[in-house]
């Protein structure tokens, strides 16, 4: 998954094709290719269902924030959304937890790009050398982020075709390596033995799913650049939702049915899926494309992830004004200090667990993006332009619904994290307008 944010400068519009690339980019980051034998080892062969229910409810979401980016044209779309709607508080709280969901998207990246090169080279496994690589990781991006945005798109183009071309040659030859007698059993034993075990296993299976689905949401900030945004934003988001879902179904399917139960004893199963499947030379490929697609991604999001606390300082003053500080090359150098600080905090826990803090950071954005816009669609105060939800209300009750049964499936530790921010921001909140009250 990946962060984006929108080219400013610029008046030229964005075709279809280009934002629907920059979509599926945005989407797949290093879960699809981490992730798998996670939630095979919840669902086995069932795990290809939860992907199209986890899909579902993400495109419900999708479909609200496609309404309300028709309804506002400044950028820093869910917070700006709850700013609107819910007043100054609400939309200061969500921007600090869209903050957040972009240095535990960092994070997560640099250390899934640690665990793949460690599953290969026994000498990450050592402590020193592993927190040393993570560590400078943070640091060079920081360090090259300040010299402005002119690698990102080279990098994030790399990247983009890195990934599309080790999925692709997976999928086209991997499927025909398949075994059938690997697709038995369709569902634990564990998850049979009545209905309170089975939606445990579902609850645990579609966290993590839900993951590989949450890069989504900057797609209505960079449709509000395209042509005929009222026809072309719910096109390509219905477009990107539907490839990304063919994709991760049949890498899913391809790695069951070459590895079977075995897809449990591997931390790269797509990379050793291949490797039982061809030999030695498919192992090497999938993971040169997934290092190359991992690093992008964790590239990206540390670029976009200053610019997103930047934005709170420069819009609406909700920070003070010095987080906004920008170097002569036009790159929010505060904004990068503060991300590399969080980040290289975080970069200590597991890539599950921070996996566990994107899904929650995902839930606290889009519950009050769904209720905005309910409010918005039952008062009218911020007509939409052009894109109406089918259903009025029935798509963001249904998404509302589905999003807080996540909230079951979150660990006690997980919450913790994430009351913690939401008490920090609520402090830091407090002194700031009792500062900006002080000085007026």
């Amino acid at each position: 998954m990946g962060l984006m944010t929108k080219h400013k400068g610029t008046n030229k519009k964005l075709s279809f094709i280009s934002i629907y690339f920059l979509g599926i980019n945005g989407v797949i980051g290093s879960g699809a290719f981490l992730l798998p034998q996670v939630i095979y080892k919840d669902m086995n062969l069932m795990s290809v269902a939860v992907l199209l229910c986890a899909a579902l409810t993400v495109s419900m979401v999708a479909l609200c924030y496609a309404d309300l980016a028709s309804r506002f044209s400044e950028s820093g779309a869910a917070w700006i959304y709850s700013y609107n709607a819910f007043g100054r508080f609400t939309g200061f709280e969500l921007g600090i937890f869209i903050w957040f969901l972009g240095c535990c998207t960092l994070s997560a990246e640099v250390v899934a790009l640690l665990t793949t090169l460690k599953s290969f080279l026994p000498v990450f496994g050592n402590p020193t050398v592993y927190y040393g690589s993570v560590f400078g990781l943070i640091i060079l991006f920081s360090i090259i982020n300040f010299f402005g945005r002119s690698l990102v798109t080279l990098v994030d183009n790399a990247s983009s075709a890195a990934k599309m071309i080790t999925i692709l040659v997976f999928i086209i030859i991997g499927a025909f390596t398949i075994h059938l007698a690997h697709f038995s059993p369709v569902i634990p034993a564990a998850a049979m033995a009545g209905p309170k075990p089975l939606l445990t296993h579902f609850g645990a299976a579609f966290s993590v799913v839900f993951y590989l689905f949450t890069g989504f949401s900057f797609l209505p900030i960079a449709a509000e650049q395209m042509n005929n945004p009222e026809k072309n934003i719910p096109r390509v988001l219905i477009a990107v939702m539907v490839s990304v879902t063919i994709l991760y179904a049949l890498m899913m399917l391809v790695a069951i049915g070459i590895l079977g139960t075995r897809m449990t004893e591997f931390s790269t199963p797509i990379a050793n899926a291949f490797k039982a499947g061809v030999g030695e030379w498919g192992y090497i490929l999938v993971i040169v494309g997934m290092l190359i697609s991992i690093f992008g991604v964790a590239f990206t999001a540390s670029f976009n992830t200053p610019s997103l606390i930047a934005s709170l300082a420069d819009q609406h003053a909700m920070l003070p004004k010095f987080i906004g500080k920008k170097n002569r090359y036009n790159a929010p150098w505060v904004g990068i200090i503060l991300t590399a600080i969080v980040s290289g905090l975080l970069v200590t826990q597991s890539y599950l667990f921070l996996v566990s803090c994107i899904v929650l950071a995902s839930f606290v954005q889009y519950v009050p993006t769904i209720f905005a816009d309910i409010k918005f669609l039952h008062n009218n105060q911020f007509p939409a332009h052009g894109f109406k939800l089918p259903g009025k209300y029935t798509i963001p009750v249904l998404a509302l619904l589905i999003s807080f049964y996540m909230v079951t499936n979150f660990t006690a530790k997980t919450i913790i994290v994430g009351a913690g921010v939401a008490i920090l921001a609520g402090i830091a909140y407090f002194f700031i307008q009792r500062d900006k009250e002080k000085r007026h």
